[in-house]
């Protein structure tokens, strides 16, 4: 990706839900404010949210302040937007594939794909669409839930994105989207392999929310419940495991590290895959339960406490 200062680049936040909206949102405002910016951004987004944003703007509640951030365009199909240089993509799991047919439809071919969403075969998923493009693995470290249509709030979490090296493409740097991270003053880390720190959330997410999910109880029940303990910890040695066989070379302390962080958040918090399970709707049991199974067995690794403790989850949402 090259400057092009005879023109904008575009840059598309394809889901505006928590994640997509505290990023998206915080580049649109900053971007609002320039005289000449060098990017637009984009929004893809449904329903009531994509109206009320294009009504009145993505309002985004943080510790700091109450902001209106306003998007150059704003749609629930790609196709009506200029074709992208950059696709945060911010959608959950189950909607993904949708997604990447939209943008494989409408990108060029030096459109950089950066998915800001769980799970460790993200970017596998994405090669299946897209071969020939630069996908960055990447994950993301903050707190955020819609509250309603057009309103996105912060509540934890640093606001950071960590980014590295597509393994396909590894002399790539997308400097024209770092540069406006910086500018934008939102935080991020470039580095040469993004895996490690992709697994390692995943040890600390796929973990505690298969367990919170399968047992109903918040996460700091599940801390002050040995017996689910033992679950989490282990399901993160599987994670482990996994990732050692994938050849990815975790922190030593990545399990500690994760208990750490789970007593950072308030007692009664339930996760995300949580909510939605307890809610009937869509669930991203796949991308936990069903990856870690699926990765088992592909490189002869037992799992039989995932194994245990998602068939619990799909039990209670009805999919067993």
């Amino acid at each position: 990706m090259t400057v092009r200062p005879e023109k904008s680049l575009h840059l598309c936040v394809f889901g505006v839900g928590g994640v997509g909206g505290y990023f998206g949102g915080r580049l649109a405002r900053w971007l609002a404010g320039q005289t000449s910016p060098a990017w637009q951004v984009h929004f893809v987004a449904r329903g009531a949210h994509l109206a009320a944003i294009k009504s009145s703007g993505l309002v985004l509640n943080t510790p700091e302040a109450r902001f209106v951030c306003r998007p150059t365009s704003a749609s629930e199909d790609l196709r009506d937007l200029p074709a992208p240089d950059v696709v945060l993509t911010c959608v959950k799991s189950y909607d993904l594939d949708e997604a990447l047919r939209q943008v494989a439809g409408h990108c060029h071919a030096d459109t950089v794909v950066i998915p800001l969403l769980n799970g460790v075969d993200i970017h596998a998923r994405i090669r299946a669409h897209l071969p020939e493009a630069r996908v960055l693995p990447a994950c993301v470290f903050v707190g955020t839930h819609l509250d309603r249509p057009g309103e996105v709030s912060q509540r934890g979490g640093d606001g950071a994105i960590v980014v590295g090296s597509d393994p396909d493409h590894p002399g790539f740097l997308p400097e024209d989207f770092l540069a406006l991270l910086g500018d934008a003053r939102v935080r991020y880390r470039w580095c040469d392999d993004a895996r490690p720190a992709v697994w390692e959330k995943f040890v600390f997410i796929a973990a505690f929310g298969l367990v919170t999910a399968a047992s109903r109880m918040s996460l700091g029940e599940v801390l002050g419940d040995e017996r689910l303990l033992a679950d989490v910890r282990g399901i993160m040695n599987e994670v482990v495991v996994l990732a050692e066989r994938e050849g990815v070379a975790l922190d030593p302390q990545a399990i500690s590290n994760a208990m750490v962080r789970a007593t950072g958040f308030p007692f009664e918090t339930r996760t995300s895959f949580q909510r939605d399970i307890e809610g009937g709707g869509p669930n991203e049991g796949d991308l936990f339960g069903g990856t870690i199974l699926r990765l088992g067995k592909q490189v002869g690794v037992a799992t039989p406490t995932t194994h245990r403790v998602y068939a619990r989850v799909l039990h209670l949402s009805g999919d067993a």
